[in-house]
């Protein structure tokens, strides 16, 4: 073996690596943005609630974006960074919506299907390669998530189909991150998809005021909202600015069932702030969750060590 094929092979790894921990840290911090955004409900309608999350980004990256001169996009990014734009606000709206009707813990378990979705768009739009051992622990992360959360369509109607567009629509945009993070730079990537979610929204809330849709239009804040607003912003940005990084050093298709790893701060935050009482298939969800991850990230490791011996 070459010494050029051993640092490919290390290289790789420690990319691989990096992506699933940046993965991991991301779906530990998204479920605060659901806190925030549940509480908000409680006075605002979902719409509005969607418009102070994306507003408290592009504010929190409009520095950013300014001192690192971040103002021209790359060419043949623009349309792509304004689809990434809309499937966020479509996701995050019928996320935001549904939890108003949903215990969190219920909404997210549904949401869940989006990691399988992810890995068949990937197949079918970036032409990445599955493999079977891939694809096994992705269904028993999935059985895990539903034996965690127990997610009940007879229970809670149509509310809960709503998570399950949102899982689509942040499966596109999953997709769309994958297709252009390595030549765009993350923090304009961000502020952008926050640029066109406050325009997009914006135009709807305005236009739904005048016409008097139920749901639509602003109403004013105090105090006692203004520091969930800004904890939503925070973690919105933080958690995406992951996303995106973990984009650039890992394949969607690897990085989809470590979205998991959500179920465990969305376990522990719906108890906390809901009194959401965690089921005794808990602790075997969990397990089978685990369980699926860590043997992935083992046959990706061996993978890879397989192909760096192939090109010596």
């Amino acid at each position: 073996m070459s010494d050029r094929s051993v640092l490919l092979g290390v290289s790789a790894n420690s990319s691989m690596s990096k992506g699933i921990l940046q993965i991991c840290l991301a779906m530990l911090i998204i479920p605060a943005i659901d806190v925030c955004a549940k509480t908000l409900g409680r006075s605002f309608d979902p719409l509005q609630v969607t418009f102070f999350r994306f507003f408290m980004q592009i504010c929190l990256l409009l520095p950013l974006v300014i001192y690192n001169r971040l103002w021209t996009i790359p060419p043949g990014t623009l349309a792509i960074q304004c689809m990434r734009g809309i499937t966020l606000v479509i996701a995050t709206f019928c996320f935001f919506w549904a939890i108003q009707h949903l215990p969190l813990a219920e909404a997210i378990a549904i949401f869940f299907v989006q990691p399988l979705i992810l890995t068949g768009l990937s197949v079918l739009i970036l032409g990445e390669t599955i493999r079977m051992r891939r694809i096994f622990a992705i269904i028993f992360g999935l059985i895990g998530a539903m034996m965690v959360l127990q997610p009940s369509f007879v229970i809670f109607g149509w509310p809960a189909l709503l998570p399950l567009v949102s899982a689509v629509s942040m499966a596109f945009y999953m997709i769309f991150t994958s297709r252009i993070s390595s030549v765009a730079h993350p923090f304009q990537m961000q502020f952008v998809v926050g640029l066109v979610a406050v325009i997009a929204l914006g135009i709807v809330m305005i236009l739904g005021q005048f016409a008097d849709i139920p749901g639509t239009g602003f109403l004013s804040t105090d105090s006692r909202h203004i520091k969930w607003i800004v904890g939503m912003g925070i973690a919105s940005t933080i958690g995406h600015m992951f996303i995106v990084f973990s984009t650039q050093n890992a394949p969607a298709s690897v990085l989809a069932p470590f979205q998991y790893v959500e179920i465990v701060t969305a376990a522990l935050f719906g108890y906390l702030f809901f009194n959401d009482t965690p089921a005794d298939t808990t602790f075997v969800g969990t397990f089978i969750i685990i369980a699926s991850g860590v043997y992935l990230f083992h046959r990706e490791r061996v993978v890879a060590r397989q192909m760096a011996k192939e090109d010596s």
